[in-house]
């Protein structure tokens, strides 16, 4: 295997085990993950919150069962910010749909499992075009495991994310007439489901800066002011692992252009 492009925070996360322990509901309130009961699995994750991606994602899957979950997290964080040429992204991306897809199998009722399924293909469709993703009959299949992992866990405030994402992404793309009719997208729904994942993770920056998206794609220039608010908000956030940190850096790139 290649070698992943480092964290650029090296050293700033010095989780261990008994930490994360500690920590672990607050670090997971996004993907209600629960604790895992296997030293290993455990390990991946401590590996994952530190930002050492490519260990977390080799131990998770060594690991198997719950270890998957935490082999396809690192895999998407990994591809989504740090992985620099678009050939590989998409080649992580599509793995990451597969195993998740295989664990969604043998394990229907994990919600995360579902969800990492929605989340590779949905970045995939990004990478690709969304157009594109639509033609090839992904949007349904997004939609069907969002709805799935929130239906499994409603308190899975990513899920809500990802899914409010899904509406704003296919109406920006087709129109609100074709996305509905065709996609089942609808402005209102796709808001509401930002607006719960917030009130699920307040403290979420990727939330805030999705939603910020969303609210640009989906209302225009007016709600710009809006959107320009929640990127300050999420650039201000005190990141408590490496993926927070991630999305900070997102925020306050966007914000600096």
């Amino acid at each position: 295997m290649a070698k992943w492009t480092p964290f650029p925070h090296a050293g700033q996360f010095r989780l261990d085990a008994a930490q994360l322990k500690k920590q672990w509901a607050r670090l997971h309130t996004g993907d209600v993950e629960p604790l895992p009961k296997d030293p290993q699995v455990l390990q991946a994750w401590v590996h994952f919150h530190n930002g050492e991606f490519q260990e977390a994602s080799q131990i998770g899957l060594a690991a198997g069962g719950a270890g998957i979950t935490a082999a396809n997290k690192a895999t998407s964080i990994y591809a989504n910010y740090l992985e620099k040429k678009e050939k590989t992204r998409l080649e992580l991306f599509t793995q990451v749909a597969e195993q998740a897809q295989q664990q969604a199998q043998a394990d229907p009722k994990n919600a995360n499992a579902w969800y990492w399924h929605a989340y590779a293909l949905g970045r995939y469709s990004q990478g690709i075009s969304v157009a594109k993703a639509l033609a090839q009959g992904l949007g349904s299949k997004i939609r069907e495991s969002l709805e799935k992992a929130i239906a499994l866990a409603p308190s899975h405030a990513d899920a809500h994310i990802a899914l409010g994402a899904f509406h704003a992404e296919v109406i920006d793309k087709v129109g609100a007439l074709i996305g509905g009719m065709t996609y089942g997208a609808k402005k209102d729904k796709g808001l509401k489901l930002f607006q719960e994942a917030l009130r699920l993770n307040p403290d979420s920056a990727i939330a805030m800066i999705e939603y910020a998206n969303a609210l640009v794609m989906l209302e225009g220039e007016r709600k710009m002011g809006e959107a320009t608010a929640l990127y300050e908000k999420a650039a201000a956030c005190k990141p408590q692992d490496a993926m927070e940190q991630l999305d900070v850096d997102l925020a306050q790139a966007e914000l600096e252009e």
